[in-house]
């Protein structure tokens, strides 16, 4: 365990100073890439600054029929790297015996997902051909 928690902490000192990594792709088509790694943690916000950080709330299934299905795509994929993201910082802040900061955060972006689903769903339901229909339920139940 405690071999665990030392190399975690060296993997992401390591991860956080770097800005460019080349991946095997990357390295065979000689061109250098981004490191997404940085992308699982939030970025540090400054001690002096007293002022406790208030985040947004969940989207309202209301909000999200507006949407096209391109945005709600996107929004998905954007919710679920800040669900990575936040499930990482969890995890390594509890090997490391601290607390994590704001788990109301969590909740919020799980509830925005499962709206997103709920819209779509609805959208498949509505659907007057029975073959697209059967499609995008297949789709959906595969996010």
């Amino acid at each position: 365990m405690f071999l665990a928690k030392g190399f975690g902490r060296t993997f992401f000192a390591a991860a956080a100073k770097s800005k460019h990594c080349s991946t095997t792709a990357a390295a065979a088509s000689g061109s250098v890439g981004r490191n997404p790694l940085p992308d699982f943690f939030e970025a540090d916000r400054s001690l002096e600054n007293d002022k406790p950080v208030v985040y947004g709330r969940s989207w309202k299934a209301s909000e999200l029929r507006l949407k096209s299905w391109d945005d709600l795509h996107k929004l998905w994929y954007v919710l679920l790297k800040e669900k990575n993201m936040l499930m990482t910082q969890r995890q390594m802040l509890h090997s490391q015996n601290l607390r994590f900061h704001n788990p109301e955060r969590l909740p919020k972006v799980r509830k925005s997902m499962c709206r997103i689903k709920h819209v779509l769903t609805e959208r498949a339901i509505e659907e007057p051909d029975p073959r697209r229909s059967a499609e995008m339920k297949k789709m959906i139940n595969g996010l």
